[in-house]
């Protein structure tokens, strides 16, 4: 587990691999029963860390102005990351499925260590050092959801070419 600081308040991220739950937890995460409430990506279409404190910042941001497109502010920051402007499908190719075992799971304010635990147990799967995003990210997977060129590759990182898309998407 990482803490990062953002303006106006804090992210935890936790990598979780082999997830044995993701079923009961997508099934908690639509009903809106899901305790604590937590943000939970395919950790395989984010090569970076980067990328996922852009959409969060962009979440906080539409917080503070009321302008929430999302339920939550949690749910606003998968579909912030997908660059997409259709929420279901948003929701859906960046967030969890029922098969996932692959999970970036992503708490804003949680003030202490317990109320991280507390998302530790709600995950049945072994954590994993955040560095293994680079290393098991899908990039073909990436590249095509995202239409990352070579060319655009040739003059940029990956993850900087996923926070372009993060950031214009309102603007296109």
């Amino acid at each position: 587990m990482k803490e990062f600081e953002l303006k106006g308040s804090t992210l935890s991220l936790a990598l979780f691999t082999d997830v044995a739950n993701s079923k009961e937890l997508l099934e908690s995460m639509q009903a809106g029963t899901l305790v604590p409430e937590v943000a939970l990506l395919n950790a395989l279409l984010i090569p970076d860390v980067f990328p996922v404190l852009a959409a969060a910042q962009k979440a906080l941001i539409a917080k503070s102005r009321d302008s929430l497109t999302t339920r939550t502010l949690h749910s606003e920051m998968v579909y912030n990351y997908s660059g997409s402007k259709h929420i279901s499908e948003s929701l859906k190719r960046c967030g969890i499925s029922d098969s996932t075992t692959y999970i970036l799971a992503a708490r804003f304010g949680a003030t202490s260590d317990e109320q991280m635990k507390d998302v530790e147990k709600l995950i049945r799967g072994q954590e994993v050092d955040l560095d293994e995003l680079k290393e098991r990210a899908n990039n073909s997977q990436i590249l095509k959801h995202y239409k990352i060129s070579s060319q655009e590759l040739g003059i940029s990182s990956l993850p900087d070419a996923i926070v372009c898309r993060i950031a214009a998407r309102d603007a296109l």
